[in-house]
């Protein structure tokens, strides 16, 4: 079916963010005393919005991180973000696609409107994003796996969920979609095949996607 509207996670399907954010998370969890490997990090809170960081480590160990968390920990992301970033691979050949066949998309993501802008100028695929096309679960309250986010999104872009498809990279951005009644094609660059069961379709190249879209 040719869909009427594709969503975009941002993280890891649009710009190649996954592996630097982790590795900071987990460095800086580690040194405010709660010990978390890069592979934590990815199983934990990849694809999450921060409230999620917050709330697990409080359900562990009953502390609090310190109030300027967010703060820090975005400072030393974007920092990394402006010497190490780039689009996903075959991503803009994508959007490309989409915008030269009126294949209407945006993007939304657990991160703040903050992370994706700057992710974006740095890569330089805020060309193909106007503000009209950027959500973020800042806009609704609740990250991902909850579906507010992606119903959201169809709300301002005036799509119907079952008419929308949702490409993810994360496990409970796989479950967000399916809440939302959207399919979902997942990417398996980073994440394995068996952890996004639920998603419609599995890809592993971004080359693939476009045949996939349209």
């Amino acid at each position: 079916m040719r869909h009427d509207l594709v969503i975009f996670d941002n993280d890891g399907v649009l710009v190649d963010s996954e592996p630097i954010s982790n590795r900071l998370l987990a460095a800086y969890l580690t040194e405010l005393g709660h010990p978390t490997s890069y592979e934590d990090s990815l199983r934990d809170y990849m694809g999450a919005a921060m409230h999620r960081v917050h709330d697990l480590i409080g359900e562990r160990t009953g502390q609090r991180l310190p109030e300027d968390f967010d703060d820090v920990f975005h400072g030393r992301v974007f920092a990394a973000f402006e010497k190490e970033l780039k689009p996903v691979a075959g991503v803009e050949e994508v959007l490309q696609k989409l915008t030269t066949d009126a294949v209407p998309y945006c993007v939304a993501s657990s991160g703040s409107h903050e992370r994706i802008r700057v992710g974006h100028r740095t890569t330089g695929l805020d060309r193909w994003f106007d503000e009209g096309r950027i959500f973020s679960s800042q806009d609704v309250g609740r990250g991902k796996p909850a579906p507010d986010l992606f119903l959201y999104a169809a709300e301002r872009m005036r799509v119907a969920p079952e008419r929308c498809v949702v490409v993810e990279d994360s496990p409970l951005g796989v479950r967000a979609a399916v809440a939302a009644g959207m399919e979902v094609y997942g990417f398996t660059a980073m994440t394995s095949a068996d952890r996004l069961a639920g998603a419609t379709q599995l890809f592993s190249d971004m080359g693939e996607l476009a045949d996939m879209l349209l």
